[in-house]
C-alpha cells in the first residue's frame, strides 16, 4: 500500500481518538486526535476489543448471506440476545475455520456515525484483537493505542485480569513488543481477517465520475464505425452502377455488330429491334405465322401444306390438300383458336382431295 491510517475508536467519549499512519507497508508515525487525511490515504477503523465478541467456526463455503445465516446459528447459543438482533460478520476461511464477529447494531451504527461527522468513510472496520498475529500455540498480549488486548489461535478479547485468567486457565500471555505489534498490524490491514462493514453496515460504492475523454473517443470510434459502413454501401452502389453500364456497352457492341455496315450513330439496341422485326415481317413474322400453321396442319391426318405466300401485311396465305371437308374445318378452327383470323376460298375436289387457300392473319 502507498499510505493507510490506522484510526482507533475510542471505547467512550472521555477518551482521545488514536491513529497510526503507515506508509510503504511500515510505521511512519503515531498521534491523538484526528490526522491530516487525504485522498490517497486508505483508513482503517479499529473498533474496540470490548465491544465485539469474536468466535471461530467451521462454516461451509457458501455465499455471504448464507455463511452469515449459518454464523447466526453458531452464536445463537453465546449471546443473552436472540442473534437476529445483532449484527454479525463473517471472515474468510483460514484453515477450515473462520471468524466469526458480533457486536451491537447501535454500536455499529454509532461509530459510522462518529466518522461520518468528521468526513471519514473507513475503507474497513476491524476488531482491534485481529491486529495481533496468530499464535501457534498459547496467547499474545499487546499494547494498542487506548487499549490492551489478547489473542489466542480461536480467541481475542480485551485484556482484564479476571476474565483473562478465566479465558487462559492460568496461562500468561507472551507479550508484544511495540515493534512486532505494529509490523503484525500493518500485515493485517493489508488483508484483514474479517471486515466488520458488511451487510447493512456495508460500505457503498461510489459511481465513478464520468470520464468525458473516454466518451469522446467513443463517440469518434462510433462516428469512424458509421463512415465506414457508409463507404462500404457507396463503394457497392458504385460497383453494381459500373457493372450495369459496363452491361449496358457489352449489350449495344453486340447489338451493333448485328447491324449491316454503314449503320449511322444511335441506340444499337433499338435499331436491331427495328431490323429484326424488319426481317421477322410484320404481324407475328413468317416465321412464327408458318411454324403455328404447320404444327396445327401436321395434328389433323390427311392434311398437307402444298404452298405458302407471306404477304407485306403480315398475312399468310396457305393453300392445303385435305381429304375432305371435316379436315378443313377442323384445321381453319384450331387456327382460330390459336389467334388467328381466318379466311378460307372455295376448296374444289380433284383426283379424291379437297384443294384450296386460306389466308391466316394475326
Amino acid at each position: 500500500m502507498t499510505a493507510a491510517t490506522l484510526l482507533f475508536l475510542p471505547t467512550d467519549d472521555s477518551q482521545p481518538w488514536r491513529w497510526w499512519r503507515i506508509r510503504d507497508d511500515a510505521f511512519e508515525r503515531e498521534g491523538e486526535g484526528l490526522p491530516d487525511l487525504t485522498d490517497a490515504d486508505r483508513v482503517v477503523a479499529v473498533a474496540p476489543a470490548d465491544a465485539v465478541t469474536l468466535h471461530w467456526a467451521a462454516l461451509p463455503a457458501r455465499s455471504a448471506a448464507q455463511a452469515v445465516a449459518a454464523a447466526r446459528v453458531v452464536v445463537s447459543d453465546a449471546t443473552a440476545e436472540p442473534a437476529h438482533d445483532l449484527h454479525v460478520a463473517v471472515g474468510q476461511e483460514r484453515d477450515g475455520e473462520r471468524v466469526i464477529a458480533v457486536v451491537a447494531p447501535a454500536r455499529m451504527a454509532g461509530w459510522l456515525a462518529a466518522l461520518a461527522q468528521r468526513g471519514i468513510d473507513p475503507a474497513a472496520l476491524v476488531p482491534a484483537p485481529l491486529l495481533l498475529p496468530e499464535p501457534e500455540e498459547g496467547y499474545w498480549r499487546g499494547d494498542l493505542p487506548g487499549q490492551k488486548v489478547v489473542r489466542g489461535r480461536t480467541t481475542g478479547w480485551a485484556d482484564e485480569p479476571v476474565l483473562t485468567d478465566l479465558v487462559t486457565r492460568g496461562e500468561a500471555p507472551r507479550a508484544l513488543d511495540a515493534d512486532a505489534l505494529r509490523t503484525a498490524a500493518v500485515a493485517a490491514i493489508a488483508e484483514p481477517a474479517l471486515d466488520l462493514r458488511q451487510g447493512a453496515f456495508a460500505r457503498r460504492r461510489r459511481r465513478a465520475a464520468i470520464d468525458w475523454g473516454l466518451m469522446r473517443r467513443l463517440a469518434v470510434l462510433a462516428g469512424l464505425i458509421l463512415l465506414a459502413t457508409l463507404a462500404i454501401d457507396v463503394v457497392r452502389i458504385m460497383r453494381y452502377s459500373f457493372g450495369a453500364d459496363a452491361i449496358e456497352q457489352r449489350a449495344a457492341t453486340i447489338a451493333r455488330q448485328g447491324l449491316p455496315r454503314g449503320t449511322g450513330d444511335g441506340d444499337a439496341t433499338r435499331m436491331l429491334a427495328e431490323r429484326v422485326a424488319q426481317l421477322r415481317g410484320p404481324g407475328q413474322g413468317f416465321t412464327r405465322t408458318a411454324a403455328a400453321v404447320y404444327a396445327i396442319v401436321e395434328a389433323v391426318p390427311e392434311t398437307e401444306v402444298t404452298a405458302l405466300q407471306f404477304e407485306p401485311n403480315g398475312a399468310l396465305r396457305v393453300s392445303l390438300s385435305l381429304a375432305g371437308e371435316a379436315q378443313a374445318n377442323t384445321v381453319k378452327s384450331r387456327l382460330a383458336a390459336a389467334g388467328f383470323a381466318v379466311e378460307s376460298s372455295v376448296f374444289q375436289q380433284s383426283a379424291g382431295r379437297l384443294t384450296g387457300d386460306m389466308t391466316v392473319r394475326p
